[in-house]
């Protein structure tokens, strides 16, 4: 690829994230003045999650092909004796493309694993406390650092078009590394959903979320 055009994409990508910078302020900014943006937060947060769930979908498509490439790659080696470097391949894409467009979807619907013991037993209003400040002390910071790392070998990448190291692989492994920019974005929208939801939610423009408990159960806060 030329690297003139990777270099006008970079720019325009950098621009992008310039202008949509200010968006990260909106959940303080409602939280800090009720009413005005309630509407346009929520319409922000809506479609946020709506781009989650199509990363979602796709990282559905991906586990079926994980399981159908994994299933005939144990047939073609213990029943023919055969294996092909470009078939490994695929079940590693698979996974990771499942994995890291996933994420955000799972995020949206708080389907994450949480360690935490005290956040489960707060009031509504401690639990949105806990989303609001977790999201911007941890979430947009790693995610945000996900994206400046690896620029310059993620660029060198797409210049070369690079492929497998094996001659018979596949030779998409500039894609593949492209997902992890491509994660780190889908996270930073569901974190700001997220966000979103927890200010509207401690102002009382939306109604409270369902907690969940140990035990599997949930009420409603």
């Amino acid at each position: 690829m030329s690297p003139d055009l990777l270099l006008l994409i970079g720019i325009a990508l950098k621009w992008i994230g310039i202008i949509c910078l200010p968006l990260f302020a909106l959940p303080l900014i409602t939280l800090a003045i009720p009413g005005p943006l309630n509407a346009f937060a929520k319409r922000l947060a809506a479609i946020l999650d709506s781009l989650s769930g199509a990363a979602l979908r796709t990282a559905m498509i991906s586990a079926v092909i994980l399981v159908a490439s994994q299933l005939t790659v144990v047939i073609l080696r213990y029943v023919f004796g055969l294996s092909f470097t470009w078939l490994n391949e695929i079940v590693i894409y698979a996974f990771a493309a499942m994995f890291m467009l996933g994420a955000a979807g799972a995020l949206r619907d708080d389907a994450h694993v949480r360690v935490d013991i005290l956040r489960p037993r707060f009031g509504e209003n401690g639990r949105n406390w806990v989303e609001l400040i977790g999201t911007y002390l941890f979430l947009f910071p790693i995610c945000l650092r996900l994206l400046t790392l690896g620029e310059q070998g993620l660029s060198r990448s797409w210049m070369l078009l690079e492929g497998s190291s094996e001659s018979d692989g596949l030779p998409i492994l500039f894609l593949f590394k492209s997902l992890v920019p491509v994660f780190a974005v889908l996270m930073l929208g569901a974190g700001l959903s997220v966000a979103l939801k927890a200010a509207l939610r401690l102002t009382g423009a939306l109604p409270p979320a369902k907690a969940h408990i140990p035990g599997g159960s949930s009420h409603d806060a």
